[in-house]
């Protein structure tokens, strides 16, 4: 895939990583709408590709790939290749063998140009096909290291999937960079540690489960202290401060960023200020924990009033909608021109996230505009409610969503997912305890009301899916009015 990544925009053509983790249609789906010419695929996921290849036929879609490549590795079982290549796949070798070495490639003749489509959404109502042009992945690929303050030869692993918004460009800024490139075919807390300790890293990016999962690892799986400082991004979700802390006392440094698909990943940072230095740890981590400036090479970034589109005062209370313009924004949703219209309105591309803006003009994500919870006529970010949450120790992940409520309208319901280590005997007890916690850490009506345990669902990316636990929290019926 990382090799995809330059011969496919060198060739003339259109970059489109597939997802591992969704399913077969819709795979099909996303290979019929965008036309997808040709189909490389590693020999572990050829099955998937199979069976969308075949839904894509069925289905009536006069489209269809015209080549289809398999890759292999010497680590999988050499069946599922025999299969490929019997089943008309030409191996990935094989295929570039066919190449002309003397074949000379052509720069994009204009930068509007596409370089990649990725897609954030695969539903046939609205498919949300993001398209990248050949300049913003070249600003976007230089932003990075500058922001970053990544050297020339940094050796970088991929915890971060390719498929993430072409690995938030860094497939890109690694050839800039002259960087080694360390590839995990399974992302474990053993892996990651195993490859710092062993290859040398230097660099990775990672989501906040990721980061989770590595602060959380068990001692055997661990190999600690680190050799050398070791540089993490995190971005996709808004991080815990509490894991931000755990992190940095593992001998991490953890740079915050924000952004989209449809902002080539990353396109805030929280920018380290030298005077945090001298902040006790946890104040620092609460500060890194904010979503910050703009990236060096987006040209626009605010926080405004959607309906009137006037800035929010840098207050750190008034809400507002994360906008952003520039050449690090998309060129659009691929043959959707209603959702364009949305996402555009007003000339600036709408995040759909809600934040404050600080008195250091820092920003700081509050929630999505659905996820906020309405009390009382009061509003809650679920998002904080989760930050305090994740500070008690029997938690391992947590997600607040609102449930009706007889009295209030809505209230907090928390479902959360207990440390491995916890005696999950007594939940009563647990609930108790966590709501206890709660009351001496937060205001009275953020409190959750509800407390739900047992594994989160996520989707195909690993983030949580708060839609299923609104409906999950709709079905448990609204909370009845107390009789006190």
């Amino acid at each position: 895939m990382y090799e995809a990544h330059f011969g496919v925009p060198m060739a003339g053509a259109v970059v489109n990583c597939v997802n591992i983790r969704l399913n077969s249609p819709t795979v099909a789906f996303l290979l019929g709408h965008s036309k997808s010419e040709v189909v490389m695929v590693d020999q572990e996921f050829f099955s998937l590709a199979e069976e969308a290849l075949k839904i894509l036929a069925e289905s009536g879609n006069s489209f269809k790939p015209s080549l289809l490549i398999v890759i292999a590795d010497k680590s999988c079982d050499p069946g599922a290749l025999k299969h490929a290549v019997g089943k008309g796949a030409i191996e990935y070798e094989n295929f570039l063998e066919s190449g002309d070495p003397d074949f000379a490639w052509k720069p994009p003749e204009d930068e509007w140009q596409s370089i990649a489509l990725g897609y954030t959404s695969g539903t046939t109502a609205s498919p949300k096909g993001v398209v990248l042009s050949h300049r913003g992945a070249y600003l976007m690929s230089l932003s990075n290291p500058l922001n970053w303050g990544m050297n020339e030869g940094a050796v970088y692993l991929w915890t971060l999937p390719m498929f993430h918004c072409n690995g938030w460009c860094f497939t890109w800024a690694l050839a800039a960079l002259c960087g080694t490139n360390i590839c995990l075919r399974q992302v474990t807390a053993s892996a990651v540690y195993s490859a710092i300790a062993n290859n040398g890293v230097s660099h990775f990016c990672a989501a906040p489960v990721v980061l989770n999962t590595i602060v959380n690892a068990p001692k055997e799986e661990t190999i600690l202290p680190l050799p050398r400082v070791v540089h993490v991004m995190t971005a996709g979700a808004a991080p815990p401060p509490s894991i931000l802390f755990a992190m940095s006392e593992k001998g991490f440094r953890v740079t915050h960023t924000y952004g989209l698909s449809e902002t080539y990943g990353p396109s805030t940072v929280c920018a380290w200020k030298p005077e945090w230095d001298t902040e006790p740890p946890i104040i620092q981590a609460r500060l890194n924990a904010r979503q910050g400036v703009r990236y060096i090479g987006l040209e626009g970034l605010d926080v405004v009033d959607p309906k009137t589109m006037k800035p929010v005062p840098a207050d750190g209370t008034t809400m507002g909608e994360i906008v952003m313009r520039g050449n690090v924004v998309m060129k659009g949703y691929l043959k959707n021109p209603k959702a364009n219209e949305e996402a555009f309105a007003n000339g600036w591309f709408h995040s759909g996230d809600l934040a404050v803006k600080h008195p250091d003009s820092y920003i700081e994500i509050k929630d999505r505009s659905k996820d906020i919870i309405i009390s009382g006529g009061e509003n809650i970010s679920s998002l904080e409610v989760e930050n305090i949450l994740y500070t008690h120790p029997a938690v391992y992940e947590v997600s607040v969503v609102a449930r009706p409520d007889q009295q209030w309208g809505e209230s907090p319901c928390a479902f959360v997912t207990l440390k491995p280590e916890v005696d999950k005997t007594n939940e009563g007890r647990l609930i108790e305890d966590i709501i206890k916690f709660s009351r001496s850490k937060m205001p009275a009506y953020w409190v959750p009301k509800s407390v739900v345990f047992g594994p989160l669902p996520k989707t195909a990316t690993g983030k949580i899916q708060k839609h299923l636990l609104r409906a999950k929290a709709k079905e448990m019926g609204p909370l009845k009015k107390s009789k006190l």
